[in-house]
């Protein structure tokens, strides 16, 4: 049997698109309890339902959260295998019968939030990440680390055209999720934010999304990033082990940044932002913190009119305009693409914090 009459005794017609068929079977790195060995295993494609696309995933970006989904920190509905990955971008291979906003042959990205109601009052409101019925991918679904994955039409993002799909995955959240965060800080043009764990991949496009929105950015990272956070943008610079750090960045901002993004998941790093954000500044955290708990002032806190905000990733438009900044050129962080079997390798890699910039997927390497 010829290798073509073996992939079609493994596969069947798309009757939505003369398109290539659709296999039978996959390529997924999978893990069955937290903290597994994660494999390359062959599993069945998904079939979709009525309200999904189908998504061929070229490249899924690999996200810090993924990390911690796998560690069990975040854990995932009970099933076996389980799939990562919550950044993927590719090419739409087959639609649900109630699907009228995409098509077969449509660029798309599948996203944290893969699913909500729209009927709460928080989906109502635009605030979907939250919605009471949310359908989180990688945690309620399995994710974009496999060639074949389902999302919600929805919810599911529009890539725009001859935008290079490697660059692009890593907005679907770290981009929106900084986007969202710089968004909820309140500030304006010419304002001052200082960014945690600003060599990272958060990080990095939070530097690149502040300069564009017309923020002035004091990076603090390990020592060694200096040179790429000021090549993003960043106009300060302070050593996040360094001595002395609420007096350097006060004096760096002349009375402390307006607004701080907590995007390094240390206990230590937010609480020092306390001490240093101007007065009437605003805390947004980003960062995940495994186990992590606040020890603040609150005399200090009221004192000096200080908020503190969480947010998670951002709503449909807060997409579509991450995205947009993306397409007109002004986001580009540096990026490694790596093989489906090198996942591990890359969370070992994440978890030693010795990391510039995101690591990307290419599910057919």
């Amino acid at each position: 049997m010829t290798a073509n009459a073996d992939f079609e005794a493994n596969s069947e017609p798309n009757s939505n698109t003369n398109s290539e068929p659709i296999p039978k079977s996959q390529k997924a790195a999978c893990y069955d309890k937290p903290n597994d060995p994660i494999e390359v295993r062959d599993i069945p494609v998904p079939e979709p339902g009525d309200d999904d696309l189908l998504v061929k995933v070229l490249f899924s970006g690999v996200c810090h959260t993924d990390l911690t989904i796998w560690q069990g920190e975040l854990p995932a509905v009970d099933r076996k295998p389980n799939v990562g990955g919550h950044e993927g971008v590719g090419i739409v291979v087959k639609v649900g019968k109630n699907v009228s906003s995409f098509k077969v042959g449509d660029k798309a990205g599948i996203k944290c939030i893969n699913g909500t109601c729209l009927s709460c009052s928080e989906c109502k409101q635009g605030w979907e990440p939250n919605c009471r019925n949310v359908m989180a991918t990688a945690i309620h679904r399995n994710g974009s680390f496999q060639q074949y994955a389902l999302v919600k039409a929805t919810e599911a993002a529009t890539i725009p055209e001859m935008v290079d799909l490697t660059q692009a995955a890593p907005i679907l959240c770290a981009g929106v999720s900084v986007f969202r965060a710089l968004k909820e800080a309140n500030l304006t043009a010419g304002e001052k934010v200082a960014i945690t764990g600003a060599s990272g991949g958060l990080g990095s496009y939070a530097i690149q999304y502040a300069k564009a929105m017309g923020y002035r950015v004091l990076a603090i990272a390990n020592k060694d990033a200096e040179d790429h956070c000021r090549g993003l943008g960043a106009e300060w610079f302070v050593e996040s082990t360094g001595k002395d750090i609420v007096k350097q960045i006060i004096s760096l901002t002349d009375g402390g940044p307006h607004a701080v993004l907590n995007i390094a998941p240390a206990q230590n790093a937010i609480e020092k932002s306390f001490e240093y954000v101007r007065t009437r500044g605003t805390i947004v955290l980003v960062g995940l913190a495994k186990g992590a708990k606040l020890n603040a002032d609150v005399n200090n806190l009221v004192l000096r009119a200080i908020t503190v905000k969480g947010t998670v990733v951002g709503n449909r438009y807060d997409i579509d305009q991450a995205m947009d900044f993306f397409a007109r050129g002004l986001i580009k962080v540096p990026i490694k693409i790596i093989p489906l079997n090198g996942l591990q390798c890359a969370y070992k890699t994440m978890l030693s914090k010795k990391i510039t910039g995101r690591f990307v997927v290419d599910l057919w390497k």
